[in-house]
């Protein structure tokens, strides 16, 4: 069991897509159950009604109603801080990077670490960074 918040976020209809493309960035497992396999006659029957992201990034989230927004972060970052080595650390952020947009490049700081941020296509802010 987690020993530290995990992330859920409701997406507007793009539950599939964004769960996936974590899976894709990160790895790990995805699991999704449709409203459909809960029962729901709530439409559409194929919106992700639950899905979990297991591996090294943990994330939660499922499809909201139609008058959600799309995520969008205010003053909170998914922090990523020393959670795996350099290279995976920069794939990743090149990854998020991908449709989204770089908040501060990942680059070396004057306190000998590196890191950066960037808001995702999705609208979660990411902080990514390792030690030298």
């Amino acid at each position: 069991m987690p020993t530290s918040p995990t992330p859920y976020v409701s997406f507007p209809g793009t539950a599939r897509e964004a769960l996936e493309f974590y899976r894709d960035v990160f790895g790990g497992d995805l699991t999704l159950h449709t409203r459909a396999d809960f029962g729901s006659a709530d439409e559409p029957l194929e919106a992700v009604a639950h899905g979990i992201l297991s591996g090294p990034v943990q994330l939660f989230g499922a499809d909201a109603d139609g008058t959600a927004p799309s995520p969008h972060c205010e003053g909170i970052m998914f922090s990523l801080l020393g959670a795996s080595d350099a290279e995976t650390l920069t794939g990743w952020f090149a990854r998020l990077s991908e449709g989204g947009r770089v908040v501060d490049d990942l680059r070396s700081r004057p306190w000998g670490a590196s890191d950066g941020q960037v808001v995702d296509k999705y609208g979660l802010h990411w902080l990514i960074g390792f030690e030298h």
